[in-house]
C-alpha cells in the first residue's frame, strides 16, 4: 500500500527520536533487499525499502549523520542511536531510499519485490509470490 499524494504524510524515524523526517506522495517503488551491504549496515538478513523522489522526503529537525559505506553510495543515521535511515547513491540521483522499519506505520508500505536476490542468504526462505531481481532491479 502505498501512500497517494492527498493522503496525510507518512511520518518516521530513529529509535531514540532525535531524527524524524516526513514524506508526503507515494513511493516510486518498495522492496527487500538482500545485499551484502544492507544486511551489514543494518545487522539484518534483509532491509525493506521505499523510494522516493528526494524532494519528498522532509527532515524538519535534525538531519540524519551521513556515511559513504562504497564508493558513490551514501547510508544515512541516527548519530545517537545508530538507526539507519536511508539511502542516496549516484547511480540514482535524485532519489532517497528510506527504511521501511523507520516508518511510524511500516504495515503502509510492503514491498513490491526483491533485489539482489542472488544474496539472498541460504536459510531465508520467503514464501510470497512477489518478482525477484538477481541484482539491483531495472531502471525504466
Amino acid at each position: 500500500m502505498s501512500n497517494l499524494s492527498n493522503d496525510p504524510p507518512l511520518e518516521g524515524g530513529c529509535q531514540c527520536g532525535a531524527v524524524r523526517y516526513r514524506i508526503q506522495g507515494e513511493a516510486l517503488m518498495t522492496a527487500l533487499c538482500h545485499c551484502t551491504t544492507c544486511r551489514r549496515a543494518n545487522a539484518a538478513p534483509a532491509v525493506a525499502w521505499a523510494m522516493y523522489e528526494a524532494s519528498q522526503v522532509e527532515f524538519p529537525a535534525q538531519q540524519p549523520t551521513v556515511y559513504e559505506s562504497s564508493p558513490g553510495a551514501r547510508r544515512s543515521f541516527c548519530a545517537r542511536c545508530g538507526t539507519q535511515i536511508c539511502f542516496t547513491a549516484d547511480y540514482i540521483p535524485g532519489l532517497i531510499d528510506v527504511t521501511i522499519g523507520s516508518f511510524d506505520q511500516p504495515e503502509r508500505l510492503a514491498p513490491a519485490m526483491h533485489s539482489w536476490d542472488s544474496k539472498r542468504l541460504p536459510w531465508v526462505q520467503l514464501s510470497d509470490t512477489l518478482p525477484r531481481h538477481a541484482e539491483f532491479p531495472p531502471q525504466e
